[in-house]
């Protein structure tokens, strides 16, 4: 269990790093071009998902995201897997900000707010939650690049920008950057994105009983 905690901070620590510092990154060198900075904090979002996946799936599943661990996980303690997620994401923002020479702990300004964007995070989170379940049944040895490819076409075809992701929702409350959400927005997008990962699990058993599962 001590291997799985260890594993689940250094993924959802690396996670909101690379989301926050990427954001950062893209916003110090876009010149103000808003697509240009996503098109940067995509790429380097999906590339990390990809790596960290692969690397600690082994371990501890690779799930860094406390919506996944409440539905899918069954082996190891929950609770305190969520814990951990959200520790290791809060440590991940004030990493991006160190790296950055930035404060540390911010409180974000950034409005996301509207009916549209709760949608999209529960469209985001359904997606995923899709991809993981039906991904592990008919193409596990294809999970790390399916749950990045999800990802990154959620940065661009969601309002919401796919944060899909309780933990890295609670991170991002803590950065006023391109990465950011006000803490006043992120309550509705935690309950969208467990309104979508509940729906998926559901859609998802349907589909797989359907296979004979």
């Amino acid at each position: 269990m001590k291997r799985v905690l260890v594993s689940e901070f250094i993924g959802t620590c690396l996670l909101v790093a690379t989301v926050i510092g990427s954001g950062i990154m893209a916003e110090q060198l876009s010149n103000g071009n808003v697509a240009v900075a996503l098109m940067g904090n995509t790429a380097a979002t999906g590339a990390v998902l990809y790596v960290l996946i692969s690397l600690l799936g082994p371990i501890s599943g690779a799930q860094f995201n406390p919506a996944v661990t409440l539905f899918l996980e069954r082996r190891h303690n929950r609770a305190a897997m969520i814990v951990t997620q959200c520790l290791g994401a809060v440590t991940g923002a004030v990493l991006a900000h160190a790296m950055f020479g930035l404060p540390l702990v911010q409180e974000s300004a950034h409005i996301r707010a509207t009916h549209g964007e709760w949608l999209g995070e529960a469209v985001a989170t359904l997606g995923l939650l899709l991809t993981i379940r039906l991904g592990a049944q008919y193409r596990p040895e294809a999970l790390p690049a399916l749950v990045a490819g999800w990802i990154i076409a959620g940065y661009w075809f969601t309002s919401s920008t796919s944060f899909a992701n309780p933990a890295v929702t609670l991170a991002r409350t803590l950065t006023d950057s391109f990465s950011g959400i006000r803490p006043m927005d992120a309550p509705a997008f935690v309950a969208m994105q467990l309104l979508g990962a509940g729906a998926a699990m559901l859609v998802s058993r349907w589909l797989l009983k359907e296979e004979g599962q």
